[in-house]
């Protein structure tokens, strides 16, 4: 009896110090080369794919890099925001949140689903979730980023609503505890946080994303103190008040289709676009990261693989939680 008792005290001593040590619940277990028996040559496919996507347009690439980003802060990484509404649901990518990401994000993953289907024995095999994944991993390469092994075993979601994107997505005007909070309430340090925001190297914005910052940040300052002078009058010239909607421009200015640290060393400068990309060199806390990786592309990488590696595994879907679409568009 006593030994009863005592194992099952013990057990729940570990019960309580597992829940203080691992707050935030346990992804499903993802795998490398989870498709070795099933579809075999999948990455390949994939990656071809993406490779004839990118060769059409490089927004293929900060658009398929974004699309990842929303599908797993919202429900996790599992293919939700992909899912086109319908006359009774609206789904996640319609929320407003999400209307500015790019067709051709959404485009790559079709058209590698396509070709993974295509293959006889890959038919219906492979989960659009996972073909996301490798599609972000393969345009993060083809820009001259870091090349990684991708974790494979996701399952595509059984719901996506426009209502549970709020509050789930980070603001351009964030400030550093905001953005903390936010990545850590998703299972991912602050650490990562600033390695993942650097993905804003080959990103492009509209002019009404920061437009508060060149022409009315403050009474006293229309312009953010923050911004770099001669960067700031460019921002101006290339978004005029009044400017067309559609008009995007470079987040980087520098190096704007290079997957490289020069977000980093733009921030240095002042050069950040949004406040929540300045922000990570303004405040003092996150400062001595932004210096690291301006000086060293390679500690940067490093870190960069990590983290969006850890991205991967928010939310996964199992088992009866999810399944593998027939069309990434729409639920079986």
């Amino acid at each position: 009896m006593f030994r009863f008792n005592h194992l099952v005290v013990l057990s729940l001593c570990i019960n309580i110090i597992s829940l203080c040590l691992f707050p935030y619940p346990t992804a499903a277990k993802l795998q490398r080369n989870y498709y070795a028996k099933t579809c075999p040559d999948v990455e390949n496919i994939v990656k071809e794919a993406v490779r004839n996507k990118f060769q059409q347009t490089f927004v293929t690439v900060p658009a398929t890099i974004r699309l990842f980003f929303h599908d797993c802060f919202v429900q996790g990484c599992d293919a939700s925001v992909i899912i086109a509404s319908t006359a009774n649901n609206k789904a996640e990518k319609d929320h407003s949140d999400n209307l500015s990401l790019a067709g051709d994000g959404f485009d790559t993953v079709i058209k590698a689903k396509a070709a993974v289907d295509a293959v006889p024995r890959c038919k219906n095999k492979v989960s659009c979730a996972d073909i996301l994944a490798m599609a972000t991993r393969d345009v993060i390469q083809l820009s001259g980023g870091p090349s990684y092994a991708v974790e494979l075993g996701r399952l595509d979601g059984l719901s996506s609503t426009a209502a549970s994107v709020n509050g789930k997505l980070p603001s351009p005007t964030f400030n550093l505890d905001q953005l903390t909070s936010l990545f850590n309430a998703n299972g991912l340090s602050q650490k990562d946080m600033i390695a993942l925001s650097a993905a804003h190297t080959v990103g492009f914005s509209h002019c009404s994303r920061f437009a508060n910052r060149i022409y009315n940040f403050s009474t006293k300052n229309p312009v953010d103190p923050a911004l770099n002078k001669a960067y700031a009058a460019q921002l101006q010239s290339a978004c005029p008040k009044n400017v067309d909607p559609r008009i995007a421009i470079n987040m980087d200015p520098n190096t704007a289709q290079s997957f490289d640290n020069m977000y980093f060393k733009n921030l240095v400068q002042g050069m950040g676009l949004f406040t929540s990309d300045q922000v990570l060199f303004t405040d003092a806390r996150s400062r001595p990261f932004v210096n690291r990786w301006a000086r060293n592309s390679t500690a940067f990488k490093q870190v960069f693989v990590n983290a969006i590696t850890r991205l991967g595994r928010v939310g996964v879907k199992k088992g009866t939680n999810g399944n593998i679409r027939r069309d990434c568009a729409a639920f079986n």
